[in-house]
């Protein structure tokens, strides 16, 4: 069949597809090279962020560890990097979830109480939240020791915290005793888990809130203010207490120690009156009218100071009335 002049015969067009299609045959095992070769290009370099360590494993098994920086491997899938953050706190909550951390951090609305509710030591019933914090000390342990190391921490770590609130009351968990609490489990945490072989440290763990569940809680305020009140009162009493028997007592040492000053200057002036009787009796006995007249002046001197008139007599006068002054007011001085 003969074309028209001007219109394009299908032959030639089938001919000259074939051409091009042979064509392309020709480059496609190049094509196919360059492919393979910018792939395998690709696989070779690899970067590891400062705060991070790799783990290179070779047709899955460990090899070696690969630090900061950028470096090469054997692509196609022979080795395989894997980046782990050695130096990021990772963060594990309990009785709560955070959504988003920020200024205004949003918290789930959901309530973990399957988490949160522990019986304490004296079989009462709080709502404990709290946080446990760690890092990666051994990326190699993390990876093939343990299948499932986030859910080893999270169990392991809410076995410890019951076990740890179950031993003291419920006063100690509210108050005094929640500091020691965090001190204790996350040492056996952190022992646990280094049986384990999970290979993070533990960096902290901390009681965030400890309240009584929200069915007991007015309850449970009303039971604290009494005993409040209760310690309220017996401190007043025991300042009362110690403003008056303290002072009572110290009243009654001091009579005590006086009454017994007394009587030992009493006991120690009798024996020096005796002893000084004994002696002047043996003095007396050696010269008896020396020692008259020696008791006669020394009690002269004693006497004769205090008196206020004094009034010198004759042995050989027989009356005192001229000594009297009788016209003085009637002789009444």
């Amino acid at each position: 069949m003969d074309w028209k002049e001007g219109v394009p015969n299908p032959n030639d067009i089938i001919d000259a597809g074939k051409k091009k299609f042979g064509d392309f045959l020709k480059f496609l095992p190049l094509v196919i090279v360059g492919f393979f070769i910018l792939a395998g290009l690709r696989g070779v370099i690899y970067s590891i962020g400062p705060d991070e360590v790799g783990v290179i494993q070779r047709f899955g098994k460990y090899i070696a560890l690969s630090s900061p920086g950028l470096h090469a491997k054997i692509p196609f899938g022979i080795d395989k990097v894997m980046p782990i953050k050695v130096e990021k706190v990772f963060k594990e909550e309990f009785g709560f979830k955070t959504i988003e951390p920020g200024r205004r951090t949003t918290y789930s609305a959901r309530k973990y109480e399957d988490e949160s509710l522990m019986l304490t030591g004296d079989l009462n019933i709080l709502d404990v939240r709290w946080i446990v914090q760690f890092k990666i000390k051994d990326p190699v342990k993390l990876l093939f020791a343990t299948r499932h190391p986030e859910d080893n921490i999270h169990d392991i770590s809410e076995v410890v915290m019951r076990r740890f609130v179950g031993d003291y009351s419920v006063d100690e968990v509210l108050t005094t005793k929640r500091e020691e609490i965090d001190d204790l489990a996350q040492q056996e945490i952190q022992r646990i888990l280094d049986n384990y072989n999970v290979g993070v440290h533990i960096v902290t763990v901390k009681l965030l809130d400890v309240n009584p569940p929200e069915a007991v809680k007015s309850a449970f305020n009303e039971v604290n203010e009494a005993k409040q009140e209760k310690e309220k009162m017996i401190n007043q009493a025991w300042e009362a207490y110690n403003k008056v028997i303290p002072k009572a007592k110290g009243t009654a040492e001091k009579t005590i120690r006086e009454s017994e000053g007394y009587a030992m200057d009493k006991i120690n002036r009798a024996r020096g009156e005796s002893a000084r009787f004994l002696a002047t009796l043996e003095e007396y006995k050696k010269a008896p009218d020396i020692t008259k007249k020696r008791l006669y002046l020394e009690t002269l001197t004693q006497v004769f100071p205090n008196a206020k008139e004094k009034y010198i007599i004759d042995s050989q006068q027989k009356s005192i009335l001229p000594l009297l002054d009788i016209n003085k007011k009637g002789g009444q001085q």
